[in-house]
């Protein structure tokens, strides 16, 4: 009996997987458990099992598509074995399909890859439009009809709107319910929307700007790097954090002297010993798991309201440290896990190893999730202070820049030459009060200056 392979899910918000390679190839025999392929998510990039033992055969997704997840992908068949009727043989699979139509006697045309997009999505082929040679249905054609107006919102409360409408309403920051639409069934279009806004700013007395007009691209061209895998995620995300939660920033200096001979005694340790050496930005994530358990709102998470048990706000009782990691194609966030509880040494090997493995691309899921704090170092740039966007679900993130020689007076008053380094903590203003984040950036500053204090 012919089994099914099939585009995994790995992790709670993915949608769709991208072939990478393909290990094996049509007609290899492979053991169950095997390596066969691998695929990329947004995130991470993983190898995907053989779920049996036989002949792999009928690949119907090649080497960078990307289809939804639960998709099947390719057959593992027993010696001798047919594929499916429903499958396309492996010569045969970049031929079209025949999908039945319901409730008529005649035939739409569609490619393997549209069939299953559509199945995995829920969307009905038969009322999706071919571009294809013939009218065939091909991949372009669903996900045109998957970002055709749909319903906006669930339940009683649905508003619908077309593409451009939701966007530019997500961009001015309006309730679509707010808004009354003139398009068929009273669906919401653009031009609702601005005339909407047009009415608000009106009604708020608001001086309007004009726009420069667009300058077209110069002669020379340009380049275009479509906003997709971890790009997009990464866009998606950050939108969202930035326009949903309200961010307030507290900034400090601090003078890195004894952090600096702290660690030198430490690497000198870690040297005869043989260990791993410790980072500088170990041992600050070992300080700041640290200072966490002694400020639990700053590890903690707004969660919205959920039927009858409303709004609430979780604190954690693990420090789940993570550490944005700077990639070619974006950022990723690997989470030490019960940070405030393991050393020095533990944290600086833990580190190298996921930072290793994250530029590797080669992280397991699990390793970038339930994170409950960030902590982004952009000191190794030269970049001396910033602020970061907080990484929801999470309420907090710290901004780290870098050390560098300042003038200073010291304690009697004179002038002398410190390392200072400037760091910058986000909050989401829900969970967290000024006092509160002040608080927590006098403890972590204290301790930054005299690590003694840790013990």
């Amino acid at each position: 009996m012919a089994i099914d392979v099939i585009m995994p899910k790995v992790d709670m918000d993915q949608e769709t997987g991208t072939v990478a390679r393909w290990l094996k190839q049509n007609g290899e025999e492979v053991r169950q458990g095997e390596t066969i392929l691998e695929i990329e998510t947004d995130k991470v990039a993983i190898e995907v099992e053989s779920p049996a033992s036989g002949i792999l055969n009928g690949i119907l997704v090649e080497e960078g598509e990307t289809v939804p997840i639960a998709t099947t992908i390719a057959y593992i068949l027993e010696p001798g074995e047919a594929l499916p009727d429903a499958a396309p043989a492996a010569e045969e699979r970049k031929t079209d399909q025949k999908v039945p139509v319901r409730q008529t006697d005649w035939e739409v045309s569609v490619t393997p890859v549209a069939r299953n997009m559509a199945q995995a999505t829920g969307l009905d082929i038969n009322t999706v439009s071919g571009s294809g040679r013939d009218g065939k249905v091909t991949k372009k054609d669903v996900e045109a009809a998957l970002a055709s107006p749909q319903p906006f919102g669930n339940g009683e409360g649905k508003v619908y709107a077309t593409p451009a409408a939701r966007r530019i309403a997500a961009e001015k920051g309006l309730v679509l319910k707010s808004i009354t639409g003139s398009g068929p069934d009273g669906r919401v279009q653009s031009v609702d929307v601005l005339a909407y806004a047009a009415a608000a700013q009106e009604v708020a007395r608001t001086t309007i700007v004009p726009v420069p007009e667009f300058v077209s691209a110069p002669s020379s061209g340009y380049e275009v790097f479509p906003l997709q895998g971890m790009r997009r995620t990464i866009a998606e995300r950050l939108t969202a954090s930035y326009q949903s939660i309200p961010h307030i920033n507290f900034s400090a200096s601090i003078d890195m002297t004894r952090f600096n001979e702290a660690r030198a005694k430490l690497n000198a340790r870690a040297d005869q010993n043989g260990s791993t050496r410790i980072s500088a930005t170990a041992l600050l994530a070992k300080i700041v798991a640290r200072i966490l358990t002694r400020h639990p709102w700053l590890n903690s998470s707004f969660k919205d309201a959920q039927g009858e048990q409303g709004a609430a706000i979780h604190l954690f009782n693990a420090v789940n440290l993570g550490i944005a990691v700077a990639l070619e194609e974006g950022l990723i966030v690997p989470v030490v896990r019960d940070a405030a509880n393991k050393s020095v040494a533990q944290i600086a090997a833990e580190f190298k190893d996921l930072a290793t493995r994250a530029r590797e691309g080669n992280l397991a899921p699990s390793e970038v999730r339930e994170g409950t704090f960030t902590i982004s170092n952009l000191g190794p740039f030269g970049v001396e202070e910033f602020t970061a966007i907080i990484n929801p679900p999470q309420a907090a993130i710290l901004a780290v820049g870098a050390t560098k020689p300042k003038v200073v007076p010291d304690a009697d008053g004179q002038v002398v030459v410190r390392p200072i380094m400037r760091i910058t903590l986000a909050a989401d203003h829900r969970v967290v009060d000024g006092a509160v984040a002040a608080h927590f950036i006098a403890d972590l500053k204290a301790t930054l200056e005299e690590p003694v204090l840790l013990l």
